[in-house]
């Protein structure tokens, strides 16, 4: 088991620890419902730190996880150690995916497949995820179609949130949005602050940026990289922030 180098929790990690909300159980039930029992152990192709596998290993479900970030991947870890529960985690890239297990299926939650913006890359991660699938050989995907995509707004879009960490510290977030309908991208200038009594005592920047795909589309880009049986779901999120739907497909 291919274990995360421990790091120090940058401002970035700290902040999206303090402010990710945890699975609904609606979101654990459509997984539940999906993702096969007793076939063989499941991936989490872009597990972070462990938001839906966590509850998934919590419901009974045998779940692997792979993740880029040993920052992320290490929360994963310690969540599951406070549960008193254990699952293999890997850190790679879904990109370059070359794990010594074989899936009866693999999943990526919560859209984060369209963090992979280059066309390329996306191709990339679902020959890579096929490539260690055996049957059932079930894939799905959680994709979402922002609203910005129909009404784009005119100018980027500030927002601005403080949080309070676990190590007590209170770190402020100004985010910058930009959306690009053409090119369907969406660009996030994110800066960190972490204050200390008024006084900023570190501060880091992120660039951080997505892509979407309409139902169709996605569906032909699982085609191109030889996938089944792919239908469109109404896919776990039902929020009010754009149109949310799942690919599910076979290797």
């Amino acid at each position: 088991m291919q274990r995360p180098a421990l790091s120090e929790p940058s401002l970035q990690a700290l902040f999206r620890e303090a402010a990710e909300r945890p699975a609904a159980p609606g979101e654990i039930a459509w997984y539940g419902a999906r993702l096969p029992r007793g076939a063989g152990p499941v991936l989490d192709a872009m597990a972070g730190s462990g938001r839906m596998l966590v509850p998934l290993v919590d419901a009974g479900f045998h779940v692997h996880g792979a993740e880029s970030s040993a920052v992320r991947l290490a929360r994963c870890r310690a969540r599951l150690e406070e549960r008193g529960r254990t699952a293999e985690l890997f850190r790679q890239d879904v990109i370059a995916l070359n794990l010594p297990f074989r899936y009866a299926a693999a999943f990526i939650a919560g859209g984060a497949f369209q963090m992979l913006v280059d066309p390329a890359a996306a191709l990339d991660a679902l020959l890579r995820m096929r490539a260690h699938l055996v049957e059932p050989a079930l894939l799905l995907l959680d994709l979402f179609v922002p609203a910005e995509a129909q009404h784009p707004p005119g100018a980027a879009v500030v927002e601005v949130s403080t949080v309070t960490a676990v190590e007590g510290c209170r770190i402020g977030l100004r985010s910058e949005t930009s959306f690009d309908v053409e090119l369907k991208r969406i660009d996030v200038v994110r800066r960190y602050e972490r204050r200390e009594r008024q006084v900023i005592t570190a501060r880091e920047d992120e660039l951080v940026s997505f892509t979407w795909y309409a139902e169709e589309e996605a569906v032909g880009l699982l085609d191109a990289a030889g996938y089944r049986d792919i239908r469109i779901d109404a896919g776990p999120a039902a929020r009010e922030d754009g149109r949310h739907f799942a690919v599910v497909a076979r290797a």
